[in-house]
């Protein structure tokens, strides 16, 4: 079956022309995650496409993109991109202008909001109940994206699903995808609030979900060991099946931000163990929600 895999990292060595802005790298690493090596171990473990989601390394400047972009020029048949940018800018068309930017590109796919941290010049700490991103300022952020058929990435915490909610029916012509199932961790049960918050957020269509860094959650889970095939976090794949049906889940593998927990190939494969899954949400899953999103 095809496999997409709809959230990695790469990024390259910190040199004068694109200098690391920030020390945002994955726990325990030190060197460079090169688009090279992404696809070779894509190449090694069957993944047919993977979608790169610019790290915070390069800043939120114009250049933020630039190894992202490079990246999916060079294997225009395997990776597509996600990029950052400076939400607030001095200038009020700014942030217009940086969407138009960013997404011009035929194979970046739309724009990243880190909502779950507090904002800043670089990604600060976990905030579960920052709401920045429903700052008035942002409208022609939002705007944009529905007027270009470009998708908004929001990483939240489970405590701010409301928001998005919000935010959903505000802007309900422009697409949003939640990266992560929200981050289920040791604050969440996939059967209480505020988790169970997408049950309400499932009601617009505009809006779809990331099955994925799920060896992270896992880790964190109370009561849970952290080990293949993650099974404390199976409830939660079975809530927004629900809620949400296969057609609007896409599997990803926030690799290799999982390198401390888990080895690329069982950051996916965990899914194949999910005995609720039929063929058919396999393939959503896998590679046609990602599609039908994207097309």
């Amino acid at each position: 079956m095809k496999l997409i895999d709809t959230h990695t990292h790469a990024w390259g060595l910190d040199t004068p022309e694109l200098p690391w802005q920030a020390e945002v790298l994955p726990p325990g690493w030190e060197g460079t995650y090169t688009h090279t090596d992404l696809v070779g171990d894509m190449d090694r473990i069957g993944i047919d496409e993977a979608v790169i989601v610019t790290t915070p390394l390069y800043g939120r400047g114009p250049r933020a993109n630039e190894y992202t972009m490079r990246a999916v020029e060079a294997h225009p048949d395997r990776l597509w991109g996600v990029g950052l940018m400076e939400f607030f800018p001095e200038d009020p068309d700014g942030a217009r202008i940086a969407v138009e930017r960013i997404t011009g590109h035929p194979r970046m796919l739309g724009i990243r909001m880190h909502a779950a941290l507090e904002y800043g010049e670089t990604p600060g700490d976990v905030d579960r109940s920052g709401d920045w991103i429903t700052d008035e300022r942002l409208e022609p952020v939002w705007e944009a994206a529905g007027n270009l058929g470009t998708t908004i990435f929001v990483f939240p915490k489970a405590q701010q699903l409301s928001q998005i909610e919000d935010l959903a029916g505000r802007y309900p012509g422009t697409t949003i995808i939640v990266d992560h199932m929200a981050w289920p961790d040791e604050t969440t049960a996939a059967d209480e609030g505020p988790w169970t918050g997408f049950k309400a957020l499932a009601e617009y269509d505009n809006v779809s979900v990331k099955v994925s860094s799920v060896p992270r959650s896992a880790a964190l889970q109370e009561g849970g060991d952290g080990r293949w095939p993650y099974e404390s976090m199976h409830g939660y794949l079975h809530a927004l099946l629900e809620w949400f049906g296969p057609e609007r889940l896409m599997v990803g593998s926030d690799y290799p931000w999982m390198d401390n927990w888990a080895s690329y190939g069982d950051c996916l494969s965990w899914l194949e163990t999910v005995d609720i899954l039929s063929a058919r949400d396999q393939a959503y899953l896998s590679y046609r929600t990602f599609e039908r999103v994207h097309s």
